[in-house]
């Protein structure tokens, strides 16, 4: 069996970096052209690897400090760097994607004890010393419980976990 075009494009999106995708184009001639193919980056990119993908249409922010570009050949932004949800409802444009969403204790004391659908995490302490709520519905797209995240809560008697939690902290 023959690896095409098709199958070594999602092989190299497991690469971690820019010499990855350089010796799969440098040492096969027929996957020659591979980086062309991508319509978003598969890895963080810099000045110079940023040529070397020519036709991303959606830019991937791996990092708080990774390079942007603003280029004019990106449509869409997917960041996936752990940003508050005070921050993620500032900054949110049309057309941005935000992956991890994480629900602090100063976001609970802004917008309340409802946690809201796009949060994906609930950070440290975010509860903490809430006297006041006796049951709590976590969103199914929460994968994490921070630390203390209930810590206080004297009040609280049900909490409604779903399948989706992967972490819980101490």
């Amino acid at each position: 069996m023959q690896l095409g075009h098709n199958e070594i494009m999602i092989v190299s999106k497991y690469f971690e970096d820019i010499n990855d995708f350089i010796n799969l184009e440098m040492g096969v001639k027929r996957f020659r052209g591979n980086m062309e193919r991508f319509h978003f980056n598969p890895i963080p990119l810099n000045q110079y690897s940023r040529k070397l993908f020519p036709n991303i249409e959606t830019f991937h922010i791996y990092n708080e400090k990774d390079e942007i570009f603003e280029d004019g050949r990106i449509f869409k932004q997917i960041i996936w760097y752990k940003v508050s949800y005070s921050r993620y409802l500032e900054e949110k444009k049309e057309m941005n994607e935000y992956k991890n969403i994480e629900y602090t204790e100063e976001d609970r004391e802004e917008y309340g004890n409802t946690i809201p659908i796009e949060v994906t995490s609930l950070g440290n302490y975010c509860f903490y010393g809430c006297n006041d709520i006796q049951s709590i519905e976590i969103p199914t797209n929460v994968s994490k419980i921070g630390d203390g995240c209930f810590i206080g809560c004297t009040s609280l008697t049900t909490i409604n976990i779903p399948t989706s939690i992967s972490e819980i902290g101490d």
